[in-house]
């Protein structure tokens, strides 16, 4: 299994050392089990080069709450795909207070706070700021859900926001089309960044999955981080999943937690360089 041959590859770090990063880029895919996102070139890669979380699992099935526990530490007593509007607080509520910015890209969005189902390629259920009634009726806010393209624009003018989500349409996410495709499109979309060592320096990027394509097992899904001060080539063996990542986020910016599965979630170690 390719897995297997990951383990042999990459070295186990016991560092203590923390998160330390200015920003954050939190990429999400669609749909793939472990084993076929790693049988990927650009992903394997990416694992081999970055900090591979061994044990990630998403946190249920189907996708929607998946997404929704990434900013809210909670599904929220979400289960299904179809259009939500939660009350309650999220990542972007604690980034808000603390004085540090967030975004949303997605891919094929319309802009102006559309909270339509779907249109063409696009989904409003991989968008988990636009479930939550605090964006949707506040236009501040839902104006910092934008398409995706103005990533690489705010990327070239560094304008980057400290937190960015970004979110691929229905064909490059691989949840139209398989891991293949969404790695092939990673790979040329994000290959030049990752390889820009002024943005690297300073920025987490995140690349994950929102759960398995199998709903029978264990929900193991790819999770890697890469840039900041992660150590190229580690690996945590310990279970992690989106509860994980959120408190990872906000131990990072100093973010306080929103009190709920985030609290109780274990922290990302072993994988962080020294100051």
């Amino acid at each position: 299994m390719l897995v297997a041959l990951l383990l042999s590859s990459l070295v186990t770090v016991s560092a203590h050392a923390g998160p330390r990063f200015e920003r954050v880029v939190h990429i999400v895919f669609e749909n793939a089990d472990l084993d076929d996102a790693l049988a990927q070139p650009a992903f394997a890669a990416l694992a081999r080069s970055g900090a591979w979380l061994q044990d990630f699992r998403g946190v249920t099935h189907p996708s929607q709450p998946n997404y929704i526990a990434m900013i809210a530490g909670s599904t929220m007593g979400v289960r299904l795909d179809g259009n939500v509007d939660l009350e309650g607080r999220h990542l972007g509520d604690l980034l808000r207070e603390k004085g540090k910015t967030w975004k949303a890209y997605a891919q094929g969005y319309p802009g102006n706070c559309f909270l339509g189902k779907r249109l063409g390629n696009y989904v409003r259920k991989h968008v988990p700021f636009l479930s939550f009634k605090s964006v949707q009726n506040d236009p501040t806010e839902c104006a910092r859900v934008v398409p995706a393209e103005r990533f690489f624009e705010d990327l070239k003018r560094k304008e980057l926001p400290d937190y960015s989500m970004f979110i691929p349409d229905l064909v490059d996410d691989g949840h139209d089309t398989g891991a293949a495709h969404a790695a092939r499109w990673f790979g040329a979309t994000f290959g030049a960044v990752l390889n820009d060592v002024e943005v690297v320096r300073n920025t987490l990027f995140i690349v994950t999955y929102d759960e398995s394509e199998s709903y029978v097992g264990p929900n193991r899904i790819f999770t890697v981080l890469y840039g900041a001060n992660v150590i190229p080539g580690s690996r945590m063996v310990s279970r992690a999943d989106h509860y994980s990542v959120l408190r990872l986020i906000q131990e990072g910016f100093g973010l306080g937690s929103l009190g709920k599965e985030d609290a109780r979630a274990g922290a990302i170690r072993g994988i962080w360089s020294e100051p």
